[in-house]
């Protein structure tokens, strides 16, 4: 990369360390560090309290750099990218355990998700369908690596997922009789609760995700197949999911930046979320050009 002498303010860069606020050539993102730094220790306190584990959700702002925050000073074991050339763009930079909270299909994005497991390194992606195993164990069998996977579970958000549990044992068998594929649990995510404001409602509605959640961990139990993994919960909902029991790890993304819709919803004592523990810390600063 150049050094920050050879950049030019105003084409490379919106400013140089030292400038004043007033000096940065705007539309620019600014992120308050001291606000961003106490979401992201908030975070690692609340996950040590309720003992899972955070993997913390890199879509919301695809920055390696916002990552290594979230794992040095943040507690996060791991991350979640939402796409094949997402993973990848950290795989590159040297993150070893990442989850792909979707379905891969198109075998090229298979090659690709491949292409960057690795000894060492976990690679982990969500299915839902048994058709799709036979092109996720080709391509891992070629490649020599095991590509660990999660059978997703339908659990309210009706988008992905198994909602019948026979379904899901008998996917879940044939991904660990699979070569060159792992099974290590299952996800059950419910994102049409995460933004709804009332605390109760979220609360209601994460209860029933918690009990199906544990009768598919159940059912895999009594099959033979341990769950390594048992993963959901987003900003909106992850406390219901930490204090389940049933889940082990949660997937928060936007808690470290605290977006204007999800500062709205409200705690158990009713508090606005960006009034109670969690600080706005990404800002777009713009420039007035006119009060005609």
């Amino acid at each position: 990369m150049t050094g920050q002498q050879e950049l030019e303010v105003g084409f490379d860069v919106p400013a140089k360390i030292g400038m004043s606020v007033e000096e940065v050539q705007t539309p620019a993102l600014l992120i308050d560090l001291d606000a961003f730094e106490a979401n992201l220790k908030r975070m690692r306190q609340l996950a040590e309290r309720y003992h899972v584990q955070l993997r913390a959700h890199a879509k919301m702002h695809k920055s390696v750099d916002v990552s290594r925050r979230q794992m040095e000073i943040g507690g996060a074991m791991g991350i979640c990218c939402q796409k094949v050339s997402e993973a990848e763009v950290f795989a590159r930079a040297g993150f070893d355990n990442i989850l792909i909270t979707n379905q891969i299909i198109d075998t090229g994005k298979i090659n690709r998700m491949v292409s960057f497991c690795a000894p060492g390194r976990r690679v982990i992606c969500c299915v839902d369908d048994m058709a799709n195993l036979a092109d996720l164990s080709a391509a891992a069998s070629r490649k020599g690596v095991i590509l660990e996977c999660l059978v997703e579970l339908e659990c309210g958000s009706q988008r992905c997922g198994v909602s019948d549990l026979a379904k899901l044992v008998e996917i879940a068998a044939a991904i660990d009789n699979a070569e060159g594929l792992k099974f290590s649990g299952i996800q059950s995510y419910n994102g049409r609760v995460q933004h709804h404001q009332s605390f109760a409602e979220r609360q209601a509605v994460e209860k029933k995700v918690a009990a199906v959640t544990g009768q598919a961990v159940d059912a895999l139990k009594k099959a033979g197949l341990e769950c390594e993994i048992v993963s959901g919960g987003g900003t909106g909902s992850f406390a219901f999911e930490a204090e389940s029991g049933v889940f082990n790890e949660i997937q928060c993304g936007s808690y470290a930046f605290m977006d204007a819709d999800y500062g709205r919803i409200e705690n158990e004592t009713g508090q606005r979320f960006d009034q109670a523990e969690w600080q706005n810390a990404l800002f777009l600063l713009t420039s007035i050009v006119s009060t005609a």
